[in-house]
């Protein structure tokens, strides 16, 4: 803003409303009484001082001291004269202090071939927030998801990119006059305790059923439109009017897991959160010129922003056999470089690109309903935030050439290692070696494990499967009565449902047998379930030891580090990669 602009309240940079406390060294929002105002309820402010009123009852009102920044804070350049910030602001006094924010901190990524959403919630005041909402558009998309966001629980987000072109200069991708198919798809499940998240990317060539849907339509009536067999998994969506729910059926109906909410955008939201963050950093292991994407970067590491990062992750002919598997392989390497980023003291100090980033974040995404809220959005962000990069893993469905086709060009699940991999998302497993936490059970639980233990051979216990790969109950009877002394053991059979996780249940009077076979299978507390005897094969009370889908092999401790997980490419987001 010039000198004689200086003061217009129709003018004002958002990012010049932020002004560092010296006291707790964070930026705050502050509006001088000249700043513009929402029609919508906020906070109360503090009547205004009249014009010639001095803050300390003398000298010039007019003098403010220059703001000072704190190490390696970015402020953004002055446009208004300010009061000493020892000194509440003019028109602000009588507010109560505010609280920190962790929202203030808060990012939330997404993305994929065509669009990826960097969020940072909670950039300060009920107004700004109550205009980013108004940023985001929704989509109702009924029993397709889940009704709410729930902190305390996995959550699975489907997060679709599309080919629908928007914005200027995208003419030149994606299938022309497209409604919008999903061209690029990736399913992020968030573990219960943060631990760990899986971004499991679904190839759009895969072949799959695509299940009746019912979409609602902008009069509020609903419609179902008819679904199809053996059809590309990008078809689920743009298709005869299938909204991004028809997607996320078809994902619960090609894996078996049941995404919780989705995120969408599209072409042009890469290139403003691109420029919107300052470009983020890529590598490649040759040089690059594509002409058909006009992507071109020399060997070696590059920064990549605007039209050059929409380039980056749509091309397929700069990359491996150039089709789309070795493209999302690029895309991934892509995702990761975005959150090292993004939790970088570069981005999340300077408030002048947090705004921008909540501004072109908000403008560019579409949500179902339950997560239409800027409060919900900030909470989710928080919740992946949790989650160590090193412990975000990066992987693909995985897949072989459709056997269908004589001319290769699409593909269906692996039936050898695809099942396994879904049913690992659906039980909360990792796919990285996590180091187990310090859980603070409540104390009735961990006193399970503590008193006195028997010994081994004066265990008894029964062993049932209750969801581990086939022959795993032999496996640990064998292993129980062989290596762990646990002579008094026997093996019975399948359990009547399926568990995620593996249980002990045992009666009172077996507590002292229980924690001798926890110290020995490495059972946590909670796994130890008090309740009733039965009677074994002589007829002689015996504990029940169920194992469930998280059992990891005969003699592996619950507790041990290691995790055995299918031969896949992967990758995670703390991995710096070269594209080839």
């Amino acid at each position: 803003m010039d000198a004689q602009g200086r003061g217009r309240a129709d003018d004002v940079d958002p990012a010049d409303q932020w002004v560092l406390n010296p006291r707790t060294g964070e930026y705050e929002l502050r509006l001088s009484p000249s700043a513009p105002q929402s029609s919508v309820p906020g906070p109360r402010r503090g009547a205004p001082r009249s014009p010639g009123a001095s803050r300390d009852g003398g000298g010039n009102a007019g003098t403010a001291r220059r703001r000072t920044a704190a190490p390696g804070r970015e402020v953004p350049p002055q446009r208004r004269r300010r009061p000493a910030p020892e000194e509440p602001v003019p028109g602000r006094r009588g507010r109560r202090p505010e609280k920190k924010s962790k929202g203030k901190r808060a990012l939330l990524w997404v993305g994929g071939s065509t669009a990826f959403v960097v969020l940072v919630a909670g950039v300060g005041g009920y107004v700004y927030l109550k205009h980013l909402e108004g940023n985001v558009s929704t989509t109702d998309v009924g029993s397709a998801g889940s009704s709410s966001f729930k902190k305390n629980e996995a959550f699975n987000i489907l997060i679709i990119g599309t080919d629908k072109r928007t914005g200027e200069g995208n003419e030149g991708y994606g299938d022309k006059g497209s409604v919008g198919h999903a061209d690029t798809n990736i399913l992020l499940h968030v573990s219960e305790d943060r631990s760990n998240a899986t971004a499991l990317s679904i190839p759009r060539d895969l072949i799959v059923d695509v299940p009746d849907c019912e979409t609602k339509l902008e009069d509020g009536t609903t419609k179902i439109i008819p679904g199809t067999s053996d059809v590309r998994f990008n078809t689920s969506l743009g298709e005869s009017g299938r909204d991004a729910g028809c997607t996320m059926r078809t994902v619960k109906e090609a894996t078996g897991i049941q995404p919780d909410h989705f995120m969408m955008a599209d072409f042009n939201a890469v290139k403003t959160l691109t420029t919107a963050v300052g470009g983020v950093d890529v590598c490649v292991e040759k040089a690059v010129d594509d002409p058909k994407s006009h992507l071109k970067l020399p060997a070696g590491e590059s920064k990549v922003e605007g039209e050059q990062a929409l380039a980056f992750v749509r091309t397929r002919h700069a990359f491996g056999n150039e089709g789309d598997l070795d493209r999302i392989k690029v895309q991934q390497q892509f995702l990761g470089s975005l959150m090292r980023k993004m939790s970088s003291s570069d981005t999340l100090t300077s408030p002048t690109k947090l705004v921008k980033l909540a501004e072109a974040a908000t403008n560019a995404l579409t949500v179902d309903k339950a997560i239409g809220k800027v409060g919900t959005l900030k909470d989710m962000a928080l919740e992946l935030k949790k989650v160590p990069p090193k412990n975000i893993t990066f992987t693909t469905v995985p897949v072989i050439d459709n056997p269908a086709e004589k001319v290769k060009a699409t593909v269906v699940v692996n039936e050898t290692k695809g099942p396994q991999v879904f049913d690992m998302i659906r039980n909360d497993i990792s796919f990285t070696e996590v180091k187990q936490k310090e859980k603070k059970e409540a104390a009735a639980v961990a006193a399970r494990l503590k008193g006195e233990q028997s010994e081994p051979s004066e265990v008894r216990v029964r062993v049932m499967n209750g969801g581990a790969p086939a022959g795993s109950a032999q496996q640990e009877l064998s292993y129980l009565q062989t290596d762990a002394g646990v002579t008094k053991s026997e093996n019975a059979g399948n359990a009547p449902a399926e568990l995620a996780k593996t249980t002990l249940e045992y009666a009172p009077d077996q507590a002292d047998q229980a924690r001798a076979l926890a110290e020995i299978l490495g059972l946590s507390g909670a796994a130890m379930k008090p309740g009733e005897s039965v009677t074994n094969s002589q007829g002689l009370p015996t504990m029940t030891l169920t194992l469930g889908k998280d059992f990891k092999g005969a003699g592996v401790k619950l507790d041990a580090k290691s995790v055995e997980t299918p031969d896949l490419d992967k990758s995670t987001a703390d991995q710096k990669q070269c594209a080839s």
